[in-house]
């Protein structure tokens, strides 16, 4: 880990009153959880309290993740430390008791949601709170003015959206001031690049968060099979890594294992860094359930990337170089 105070960015502007300073890396917490095999929440309390030691202050939830238990897990973490932590969750992408899930963005449903949050949290406050997947039956206004009303009770102190398209985010900025947008920004994943999503946050003042920045696990190197992942992880259904788009995507991580091999780093530690590098208003949160891969990830911010290594990198992995969706159901992406 870094020995040096761990670096900061700033997510939304000043200009429209959403500025909020968050460690340039932050820790996704879902795997902890669910969808990436079994967890350990001993392992899991000690990464996050290895995170905060290092620096990394973003932490990063849903409602959704467990389902609610990772949120328990989350406050549990933080109980001793809240004023260390700059803590994102999120609502909107709704799972019933029968195993069903849905979107919901109604006013009442948004209220209540986050009054659940709070107390799954154990906190009084929300540092970012994003609606998770946009509901197309309900105007975004109607959900956006829902949020501002949490603002304006100290519920929330910042909003965010993620998997929006740009004129969504638009019209959901104009009702209520967004910090972040969270979308998923990788080296295989790259689309927000020409899809007028990363142009429009960045007309705005918005943020940036990035979530699976290491291609959910992908651009460590490490996943060379399906058979490398657990029974129940999730990615064995990913189109990503079936058949001929898994063969396709290998030869793109040889690429960038080849390059982090001749700079000394390694895989995953080069692709934060080559996101750390699209600009200072962008913010990886790669998610880990355990201290080793954290302590990598967290070295990352010391890997520079020069200028015909960035070249390379966009040579090898140009937009829409990764082969299969992202993921097996796309209908709920960029609504």
């Amino acid at each position: 880990m870094t020995t040096s105070p761990f670096p900061t960015r700033t997510l939304g502007s000043a200009a429209n009153g959403t500025a909020l300073e968050v460690s340039a890396l932050g820790l996704g917490c879902m795997g902890m959880s669910e969808f990436y095999g079994a967890g350990d929440e001993t392992e899991s309390l000690a990464t996050i309290a290895a995170a905060l030691d290092a620096g990394v202050t973003l932490l990063d939830t849903a409602d959704m993740y467990g389902p609610f238990t990772n949120e328990e897990l989350v406050g549990r973490a933080i109980a001793s430390r809240r004023d260390e932590v700059v803590l994102a969750t999120k609502f909107g992408n709704e799972r019933h008791p029968d195993g069903s899930r849905g979107i919901n963005g109604r006013p009442e449903y948004v209220r209540s949601a986050c009054d659940a949050s709070l107390r799954r949290l154990g906190v009084d406050h929300i540092d970012l709170y994003y609606q998770h997947r946009v509901d197309t039956t309900v105007p975004v206004e109607e959900t956006w003015g829902a949020l501002g009303e949490l603002v304006a009770a100290g519920k929330v102190r910042h909003l965010g959206i993620s998997e929006a398209a740009p004129e969504t985010i638009r019209r959901a900025h104009a009702t209520s001031p967004v910090t972040a947008l969270q979308t998923e920004w990788s080296l295989w994943t790259r689309d927000v690049e020409e899809d007028g999503v990363l142009a429009t946050v960045r007309e705005l003042g918005i943020g940036f968060v990035a979530y699976s920045p290491l291609g959910r696990g992908f651009l460590s190197g490490a996943i060379t099979s399906v058979d490398d992942l657990a029974p129940d992880d999730f990615r064995r259904h990913n189109p990503r890594f079936q058949g001929e788009n898994l063969q396709k995507n290998l030869q793109l991580v040889d690429e960038v294992r080849a390059l982090a091999a001749a700079k000394g780093a390694t895989a995953g530690q080069v692709a934060l860094a080559w996101l750390l590098a699209q600009g200072p208003d962008v913010v990886p949160i790669p998610g880990t359930k355990r201290r080793t891969y954290l302590a990598e990830n967290v070295a990352a911010a010391d890997v520079e990337l020069t200028a015909d290594e960035l070249a390379r990198l966009d040579a090898v992995l140009p937009v829409g170089a990764g082969s299969g969706d992202r993921y097996p159901d796309m209908s709920s992406i960029r609504r």
